[in-house]
């Protein structure tokens, strides 16, 4: 191992060096000792060398800090701060190979692994007879990837960008300054490459230079039965492509978004439909026709319901998730009490009232006969009515 030297004898450098010299300077020895087409025994040791050296004295802020520290002054430096700002494709120009592996084989991979790309996100609307049945539907996913034309690069096909000269491919612009005793340090984007350490002097057509294009996924997904809105699905690896290549896409997240039906209000697995019937088919009872999820079910009304009773249908609800079975439809009964009256309807009413207060006063008086009464006058004054199911239920 070659022993640690300082970083201008390294490069063979004045300490008053310009940046041209140092980066031309660079640029020769690089060359020379490149890993993979030097064959001298200790030219990757040398290498290592000379980018680390490199590193430091191209960076105004760190060659300030070596110049007045020494070694201390960048002893808090990892590799990838010294050498993962240098641009190999300005440096070295085409023709000259620069593989991608070749920082984490000479100095090891200290760096965390980037992050994959952006999640998609996006909303399916279901009916509830689409939640009854479950099964497959087709969703449409808008995500940003890699422009087909470029592959991303953002330059014309057949060009390639260049390092931008103001950051040293950086994307940052660092300013180095001295308050009395202290050394002060700005860095800001590099506004000759809006921090993006490459400058694309031919864009490309396609995507305008910008790298990335919406591609449009078409997905089939299957649907659980009975879920439940505001559920999300994660699609693994089908959101956006990772930022650069070999860096894995991101997720798809579909929420599924249940359209209201104006028919039921749904509480979980159970649904309730308000029943609205008259004042007779209330006190003497009824069978009716109610809508369900999977088509329309009887029920009876008991003689006597109240409003606001609560019929429970079993099992004509919509599947549980998750879980087994299905909840029940709640048939709730609303007594509409009329308004207006028609003059034989009022005559009916009033009559009604007469008979219903003499039998309350009536001390002694059989109330079964007057319930009698009572039943019949309904019977002979509502409108007629649907025929009863005896084989219908509702449960209050």
């Amino acid at each position: 191992m070659i022993a640690q030297r300082d970083y201008y004898q390294v490069l063979g450098l004045e300490r008053d060096a310009d940046d041209k010299t140092i980066k031309n300077t660079f640029r020769r020895l690089a060359r020379r000792y490149h890993p993979d087409t030097c064959s001298e025994p200790d030219a990757e040791e040398r290498f290592k060398e000379i980018a680390e050296a490199y590193g430091v004295l191209s960076d105004p802020a760190k060659r300030a800090s070596y110049d007045a520290q020494g070694f201390a002054g960048v002893a808090g430096a990892t590799a990838e701060d010294l050498w993962g700002g240098i641009d190999f494709a300005d440096i070295f120009g085409p023709g000259v190979p620069v593989f991608g592996d070749l920082f984490e084989r000479l100095f090891g991979s200290s760096a965390a692994a980037p992050p994959p790309g952006e999640d998609a996100h996006v909303d399916l609307a279901l009916s509830l007879e689409q939640v009854l049945t479950g099964g497959k539907q087709t969703v449409r996913i808008d995500r940003p990837g890699h422009c087909p034309q470029c592959a991303g690069s953002g330059s014309r096909p057949g060009t390639v960008p260049r390092g931008c000269r103001e950051c040293g491919g950086t994307g940052q612009r660092i300013m180095v300054g001295h308050r009395g005793p202290l050394m002060v340090r700005q860095v800001t984007t590099c506004p000759a490459c809006g921090g993006h350490g490459r400058v694309i002097d031919q864009p490309c057509r396609a995507c305008q230079g910008t790298g990335r294009a919406v591609q449009q996924d078409t997905v089939t997904i299957r649907i659980p039965p009975g879920i439940d809105d505001g559920t999300t699905l994660r699609l693994a690896g089908r959101g956006s492509s990772g930022p650069a290549p070999g860096v894995p896409p991101g997720d798809a997240y579909v929420t599924i978004r249940v359209r209201p039906d104006p028919r039921f209000t749904r509480v979980g697995a159970d649904l309730r439909y308000d029943l609205n019937i008259q004042v007779p088919d209330a006190t003497l009872g009824t069978t009716v026709t109610v809508p369900a999820p999977d088509g329309p079910t009887r029920v009876r009304v008991p003689p006597g319901t109240q409003t606001g009773t609560v019929l429970r249908i079993e099992g004509k609800g919509l599947p549980r998730y998750p879980g087994h079975g299905r909840g029940r439809l709640d048939v709730a009964v609303l007594v509409d009490i009329p308004r207006q009256l028609s003059p034989r309807q009022r005559q009916l009413y009033e009559q009604l009232r007469a008979e219903d207060g003499g039998a309350k006063g009536e001390a002694g008086q059989d109330t079964h006969r007057s319930g009698g009464r009572l039943r019949a006058w309904l019977h002979r004054g509502r409108a007629q009515g649907p025929s009863p199911d005896p084989g219908a239920t509702g449960r209050p």
